[in-house]
């Protein structure tokens, strides 16, 4: 009797557990979040005029409910962020995020206020692949991270163009460094080099410290690249773990 009873329990295992996996994939809602962040960028304000923010869930394009309006994303670096959608979704695979922006963008050098030309294909939305499945009852938090020395051009007029450069992560699977470099007047350009992607950010300029997010686990170089002054220096072989804040120890510029 024990054994058939065994050998019953062992038959219906499988397809409990599939029956469940069923269920959580392909009804229900989850919540999801998205918040903005910046790699900062030299530069005395950036603006961006954020519009909206859509989902594509199952192939169907989803408008998120959005805090919309002109976001100055230098206020936003090391570690600091500000909220841009919490909403629910129905379950099933995320595949892409597009990230609409208004017309008003604008940055500001040396106390002057330049507009930022932005790219023509701003209608469809920035379009950032994420490519997760979104199972029920879970609250997914994404982080929207501009990149703000990338994302910002020159152009040999004076002009200034916005070509933005994002990343959307989520903080659970992937890392962060952090850190501090001295004296602060030396504002290096911080290079965070790794095996499949390369980051750049600047120190504080008053207390020196500097923040990545959103690295995938792996072995990374940093390279500092102070002002006129003093010398470039890199770490080698800084260790990222998913979910993990690799706090390095204060660096000294001579």
């Amino acid at each position: 009797m024990k054994k058939q009873k065994i050998l019953i329990l062992l038959f219906m295992i499988p397809f409990l557990l599939t029956g469940c996996s069923d269920t959580d994939y392909l009804t229900g809602t989850s919540k999801i979040r998205f918040a903005l962040t910046d790699a900062p960028g030299d530069y005395q304000e950036v603006n961006i005029d954020i519009q909206s923010v859509k989902v594509i869930i199952n192939d169907s394009i989803i408008d998120l409910a959005t805090n919309q309006g002109i976001y100055n994303i230098l206020e936003f670096v090391n570690g600091e962020d500000t909220m841009l959608v919490t909403d629910d979704i129905p379950t099933g695979h995320l595949s892409q995020v597009r990230l609409i922006l208004g017309e008003d963008n604008t940055v500001m050098v040396d106390s002057i206020i330049f507009n930022l030309k932005t790219p023509s294909a701003q209608q469809s939305g920035l379009k950032l692949n994420v490519n997760q499945d979104i199972l029920s009852g879970i609250t997914y938090t994404y982080i929207i991270d501009f990149e703000t020395a990338k994302s910002i051009v020159k152009t040999g007029n004076g002009k200034y163009i916005l070509k933005p450069v994002i990343r959307v992560f989520t903080e659970s699977i992937t890392g962060t460094i952090e850190g501090v470099v001295q004296p602060p007047e030396a504002r290096p350009i911080v290079q965070v080099i790794g095996p499949s992607d390369t980051s750049i950010t600047y120190t504080d300029t008053i207390t020196g410290q500097y923040m990545i997010r959103g690295l995938t686990a792996g072995l990374y170089d940093l390279e500092f690249n102070p002002v006129d002054g003093f010398s470039d220096t890199t770490l080698v072989d800084v260790e990222v773990v998913e979910g993990v804040v690799t706090v390095l120890d204060t660096l000294w510029l001579q």
